[in-house]
């Protein structure tokens, strides 16, 4: 007689988190993290949660449980930063982060008690570092992706810095926001346990607008004003940091200040440039070889392995060797410009704008549409039966060959993007 075998709460859990856009591929190893961060029964809830943003009467219909006691569960959580919660208009508002940027990085933002750290570190590195099959699934699926790159505004030049727009700058991005959180950065918190982290500042990593309000209510991050958050940037770019936030025009919601030892981006684009696994900035730095004396320091202060010493070629000087560029690899982030003793290298803007999604809204569709989970996104309520069948028939509609898909596609991808944006626009969720 045969055996059937019962789904467990994390197995439920990592089933809804691979609806998302961002998911996380099955691993006995994802399991233990989960494990460490909660427990089987909340793991069973979550998996139970819509996709876009909720409300606690949506949980508690979806959890079959009182509104009050739906809305303390959810409390709980989010003072976990398991779930984020935000005030609108009066009332909180929940969603359920992805692993990346989301509650993988929350769990190692401060330093806590009610976890082993140093375990958990452990386990992420073999997950994300050794499997990297979540690594290669965040970085490299599709062609939108998760971050990009903020270039260091103080090496741009006045000629270039004119055509520059407000979301390209990490400094609008500080003054904009309408709440500011500071928390230990991830990586090399991660690192520290496993005792290979760098001497990069640690308390650096940045949050805004919703996300910060929510992680600084909850003591997951330290609120901070704009003013201290810049001063924290000089002193990321000082330090040779690179700047990685949320690939969106409007309201982003972190940047990291990322060393190319510790940090998974930069990592990231080392092992698959050649995927684009972060989208640059609009500029490329240029060497005037003529006056690069070969002194290396930009070819070991860049993060990503894009620059290397070759030799000039001159007959008179044969063991002369110059810095140089190699484009494929570059992320745009000016790191290189800053490390230049004899101010040879220059941001200069590359031939093709690299295209910014306007809003989070924006960026998750269309990360939907290329990784073919467009279905899910948009009828993501799969307690109930309708929705588990109208996902079925789009998810059909997505296997189909390339010209016919491409057409239905394009017809989504429209159509509920205007009605997204739109509800964005006036406020609803």
């Amino acid at each position: 007689m045969a055996h059937r075998t019962v789904k467990s709460g994390y197995d439920s859990f990592v089933e809804r988190l691979n609806k998302a856009p961002q998911g996380a591929p099955p691993s006995h190893l994802l399991n233990r993290i989960l494990a460490m961060l909660m427990s089987e029964r909340e793991a069973g809830l979550l998996a139970l949660l819509p996709i876009k943003p909720f409300r606690a009467a949506q949980a508690a219909r979806a959890w079959k449980l009182p509104e009050a006691e739906a809305r303390t569960i959810l409390d709980t959580l989010a003072g976990r930063a398991l779930l984020v919660d935000i005030e609108k208009r009066g009332e909180s508002v929940y969603a359920l982060p992805p692993p990346m940027a989301g509650f993988f990085e929350f769990s190692l933002m401060r330093t806590r008690g009610d976890i082993d750290q140093k375990v958990l570190s452990e386990l992420f590195h073999e997950y994300l570092n050794v499997e990297e099959d979540f690594v290669k699934a965040l970085f490299t699926e599709g062609e939108t992706q998760l971050g990009r790159v903020f270039f260091q505004e103080p090496v741009l030049t006045s000629e270039n810095a004119a055509h520059v727009l407000d979301y390209e700058r990490a400094t609008e991005v500080i003054r904009t926001a309408s709440h500011i959180g500071v928390g230990m950065c991830y990586c090399r918190h991660k690192m520290q346990h496993l005792g290979t982290a760098c001497d990069a500042p640690m308390d650096i990593c940045m949050t805004f607008n919703g996300s910060a309000e929510s992680l600084t209510r909850h003591g997951h991050a330290r609120r901070i004003d704009a003013a201290e958050c810049l001063d924290l940037l000089d002193l990321a770019c000082e330090r040779g940091l690179v700047q990685f936030g949320e690939n969106v025009q409007r309201r982003v919601s972190f940047i990291c200040n990322c060393c190319g030892c510790c940090c998974e981006a930069m990592i990231a684009q080392r092992r698959f440039s050649h995927l684009h696994p972060i989208h640059t900035s609009n500029f490329l730095p240029e060497v005037a070889a003529a006056d690069c004396n070969g002194c290396g320091k930009c070819v070991s202060a860049c993060p990503v392995e894009a620059l290397a010493l070759v030799s000039t070629n001159d007959p008179h000087k044969p063991k002369a060797r110059a810095a140089k560029l190699d484009p494929d690899l570059c992320l745009g982030c000016g790191v290189c410009v800053r490390a230049c003793p004899t101010d040879c290298i220059e941001l200069k803007p590359r031939e093709a704008r690299v295209i910014t999604p306007l809003t989070n809204a924006h960026r998750y569709v269309m990360m939907a549409v290329e990784r073919g989970k467009l279905q899910d996104l948009i009828f993501d309520n799969q307690v109930m039966a309708s929705h588990r069948l109208l996902a079925a028939l789009l998810g059909s509609v997505l296997k189909l060959p390339p010209v016919k898909r491409a057409m239905a596609n394009k017809q989504l991808q429209s159509r509920y993007l205007e009605a997204l944006l739109g509800r964005s626009s006036r406020g609803a969720v």
